[in-house]
This record gives structure tokens, sequence and C-alpha cells, in this order.
């Protein structure tokens, strides 16, 4: 068995891929769901789903939901507050700023490092914290970037006792959303996993519909279905239009993007 490995599971495909890229390596996962007021928390239903499904498979994973709501409901975010409207369209700096929760992943991170620490004590002194955070973030989210993590690792090291066999691991750092899907899709093919099955049972919209549907317009959306697209298969979830449809709107918003790149 592997270095127990604590992680944050949203729901959404970059935390799935990670839990499978995590359990393919061998080792044995503690995620946390984390409900913080945001409008698509259908996201930890679908992780659930996959949880459930992976356990009844076998496999070392398990959930725990962690309601931060009275905390961070209140934070200044599209993603929090409900009345603000949602940016739509290709993940362009000044927009997505607006779906940055302050100080979120230092949060998330405090209480995974904890757990990590603990489950270390019981486990001849090695755990490790995983984390999904890829190239894409990078220059939206500022608690994304490498050296937040270094510091960050750097800081809970000094303020905890025996912290010198926990340390932060982020496979997906130098990944793009393409890559992350290939990454998800190999580890299926290792687990004996149905890849469409599992990411079917995920959620990436940060507006979804009361059945955990989208129209595929915003930045998380667009990102998404580009990325099916470039790995060669259609997205597997549900969404209100036909998937030639928001593949159409995906790539006509690549090719603007790009041109204003020029």
């Amino acid at each position: 068995m592997g270095i127990p490995s604590v992680m944050a599971l949203s729901g959404g495909m970059d935390s799935t891929c990670l839990m499978l890229h995590l359990l393919r390596e061998g080792h044995e996962v503690t995620a946390f769901g984390f409900e913080y007021g945001q409008r698509h928390r259908l996201e930890l239903d679908r992780a659930k789903v996959n949880v459930d499904r992976l356990v009844s498979r076998g496999f070392p994973v398990s959930l725990h939901i962690v309601d931060l709501r009275s905390a961070m409901a209140s934070l200044t975010s599209a993603l929090t507050d409900h009345s603000m409207d949602m940016p739509m369209g290709h993940y362009e700096e000044n927009d997505m700023r607006l779906t940055v929760v302050p100080n979120r992943n230092a949060v998330f991170s405090a209480l995974l490092y904890a757990k990590a620490l603990s489950l270390a004590g019981e486990q001849q002194g090695r755990a490790q914290v995983a984390l999904g955070v890829h190239s894409g973030d990078h220059a939206i989210y500022p608690d994304c970037r490498p050296e937040f993590y270094e510091a960050l690792e750097h800081a809970f090291a000094l303020g905890n006792w025996d912290a010198e066999g926990v340390n932060f691991v982020l496979p997906y750092l130098a990944f793009d959303k393409a890559t992350i899907l290939s990454d998800g899709l190999a580890s299926c093919d290792v687990l004996e996993l149905d890849f469409d099955e599992v990411m079917a049972s995920t959620l990436t919209s940060y507006q979804p519909d009361e059945f955990g549907r989208s129209a595929g317009t915003t930045g998380s959306d667009v990102e998404r279905i580009l990325a099916f697209h470039d790995i060669g298969r259609k997205d597997p979830v549900e969404y209100t239009k036909p998937w030639g449809d928001v593949l159409e709107h995906a790539l006509f918003l690549r090719r603007q993007h790009q041109e204003g790149q020029t």
C-alpha cells in the first residue's frame, strides 16, 4: 500500500481524475468534500456517487463532507453570492476573477494538512496532501500557484510537531485539462473502471440546473467541453443542449480567444 493520501474532492472533473490517479498508484485515499455555500453544491452529490461506486468495488477510499457554510458562504465571489451574475464564455482573467473565493484553498489545505498529520501519526510517520491544481489555473487563481503551496507547506511545517513526514503532492501542476482527462482515462484502464460512467458522475459547471445540467456556457463548462473534444471523446454528462451545439459554441469561443491573443 502507498502513502496515505488526503485530498479535496469537489466532485468535478479534475479532482475525480486525481482520486483515480492516487488509487492507481496504490494509495489509500481520504477525501474531503467542502460545502461552502457554492451555488453548484450538487457537485458534492456527484462526488459521493463516485466514491460509493469505488468502495463497492473494494477500493480504499472514503469521503467526509465538511460544512463550512457559516464561515465562507458570505465571502465575495460569484460562486457563493447567488445574486451575482456568473461570468460566461472562455476563461478570461478579468471575468473569471469574479469566481475566486477569497483564501479558499488555504482554508481547505489547512484542514487537509491537519488530517494528514493525524494519519502520519498512525501510519509510520508518512502521509501526503494531494491537490489537483493545474497549469490553467495559475493566472486566474493565485491560490493555485506552486509558490503558494511551497510557502503554505513551509508554514504548516513550522506550526506543527512531527510535520517532517507530511508533504504536498501536485501531480497535475504542469497539466492542462486535456492532459488531466487523459490521465483519468489511463487510470480507469488500470483500475478496470468505465471512464464514461465515472465522468458522467461528475459536475464541472458553475451554474447547473436542479438536475446538474448546464447550457455549456460558463468558463468551467467551456474548458471541460474543449478538453473532451481534445482527447477525441464526447462528454458523457447531460447538457441542456445537444453535444454538437455546446461543442460548436466552445470551439467558437476558443477561436475568438486565440484571435484576441494574436
